[in-house]
């Protein structure tokens, strides 16, 4: 793909080009030289107008405004940032107005209060009326309390030319991502039942009993899911002394041990448990197993909370396993009375590696009735792999502390495919991108889907974008609320 760097003034077109750009002068006014060029960016100085920006910040439009229109809507602009981000810039995303003058402070507080974060005064004449890749990029000269005439101007645009000068390689690799694409979308993904379960009881707690009403841990692993339910009253802490006598506290999908219960009972909390039904399974069979005399190998991630309430049903009984390499180390007093469970959220293969050394080294090796890794997990894993070796990438999205989504990353790379796990679109790297056709692109079960499809939007900044779902089964399961909500 063909790039194109437009830069109003002189100045800007060296700095540009010293730091590699293919840089087009144009002037002050409308300019048709790009309409050749694959990829456009209009890149340059402004004038800030978010008080947060300092001289030398460089900003990446969301948008072109014009007046009070919005000119054009400028996807791609995350990706674009975070490749600056990489090489030591700071970066603000967001609207860019284009004036027809110099504004003074109170126009700009105007434009503050509507979203703006900078001024220039050319983005707008120059933006290719297709649908091209395009962005721009401009680096602030003067603050928001600064006038253009300010002594400090002439030490701040020597500052900023350097600083746009840095931003041409992220330009031209922004430029190498540009490309048609197609997406594969791997279905079921997103939200499970349990998910879906836990959240609407925190939502019908806060809508029935007012807020705040406190979650111990997070309610699911995902940043958005948090951060939504925090703003609408929600308070997570780590431990039950955090809640005031009294409270309502909600107990995560993930579980929790007898302890935790018995705390909250003797504090009279009011207590709902939002324990996914999957997980309690997991539960009631570890406290079965014990009470048979069996040791068991719980398989799971030290630390997940999934893994410290199983643990707390049976303490003296469970020994934890990660690897199948743990396998060799452990120490049981009667191999004939041996047992496993797993966490519900591994990725299957791992996990059916462990069992079978286990197998070996205790042949009276029993489990449970049913697989524990539960069928959103399951489900999730089989959809990734009947797309992902035909793709060049596969995105996943999902949080870091997200078991099942980072049990996806490795599904993908099992298939010989690399994956990225990202929170968003936000997280979307150019040097992913560059030279890949097919993006294969699923959710972890606590991710919620619109964010699947605003790193679809997100990649439509980078070129066309065609996409296709493959389904590979349907997923009706619900499971009921608790009478605290019902």
């Amino acid at each position: 793909m063909t790039l194109l760097v437009l830069a109003p003034l002189r100045s800007e077109a060296l700095a540009l080009r010293l730091g590699g750009a293919p840089v087009h002068r144009t002037g002050m006014g409308v300019d048709a030289r790009g309409a050749d060029a694959d990829v456009v960016v209009v890149a340059g100085v402004c004038g800030a107008v978010d008080p947060g920006l300092r001289s030398g910040d460089v900003v990446v439009a969301t948008e072109l405004r014009d007046g009070s229109e919005t000119i054009r809507k400028l996807a791609g602009a995350a990706t674009l940032a975070n490749a600056l981000r990489r090489r030591g810039l700071r970066v603000v995303t967001g609207p860019v107005f284009t004036a027809q003058r110099v504004l003074g402070r109170v126009e700009r507080e105007q434009l503050r209060a509507e979203g703006v974060v900078a001024v220039d005064m050319e983005s707008s004449r120059l933006a290719p009326r297709d649908e091209r890749p395009f962005a721009v990029v401009r680096v602030v000269v003067e603050e928001a309390d600064q006038d253009l005439m300010h002594p400090r101007t002439l030490f701040t645009g020597t500052l900023a030319l350097a600083r746009l000068r840095r931003t041409a390689p992220a330009l031209v690799e922004w430029a190498r991502a540009a490309s048609p694409r197609h997406v594969l979308l791997a279905s079921p993904r997103s939200f499970c039942a349990g998910v879906e379960r836990a959240i609407e009881i925190v939502e019908r707690a806060i809508e029935q009993r007012g807020a705040p009403i406190y979650v111990r841990k997070q309610i699911v692993h995902n940043v958005h899911v948090v951060g939504d339910l925090e703003e609408r009253g929600a308070v997570f802490v780590e431990e039950l002394d955090e809640v005031p006598d009294g409270a309502t506290v909600v107990f995560s999908a993930h579980g929790v041990s007898p302890l935790v219960k018995s705390t909250a009972t003797e504090r009279g909390l009011d207590v709902i448990d939002a324990t996914c039904p999957l997980v309690n399974k997991v539960h009631a069979e570890a406290r079965n197993f014990a009470r048979a005399g069996k040791t068991i190998v719980l398989i799971g991630h030290e630390g997940h909370e999934e893994v410290e309430g199983t643990t707390g049903e049976a303490p003296d009984s469970i020994k934890l396993v990660e690897h199948v390499a743990d396998v060799a180390d452990l120490e049981i007093d009667n191999a004939d009375e041996v047992a496993y469970l797993t966490q519900t959220t591994l990725a299957v293969d791992d996990a059916m590696v462990v069992v079978d050394e286990l197998r070996r080294n205790f042949p009276k090796l029993v489990g449970p009735k049913s697989d524990d890794i539960c069928y959103a997990t399951q489900n999730r894993q089989h959809a990734l792999r009947a797309v992902a070796r035909e793709s060049d990438l596969v995105l996943v999205v999902g949080s870091e502390n997200s078991s099942n989504s980072k049990r996806l990353v490795e599904v993908a790379e099992r298939e010989g495919t690399a994956g990225r796990l990202i929170d968003d679109e936000l997280d979307l790297d150019p040097a992913w991108l560059a030279g890949t056709e097919t993006i294969a692109l699923t959710a972890g079960a606590s991710a919620p889907e619109e964010l699947v499809q605003r790193v679809i939007d997100e990649l439509r900044g980078l070129g066309p974008v065609t996409v296709e779902d493959r389904t590979v089964g349907q997923e009706s399961i619900r499971f009921n609320l608790p009478r605290e909500v019902s």
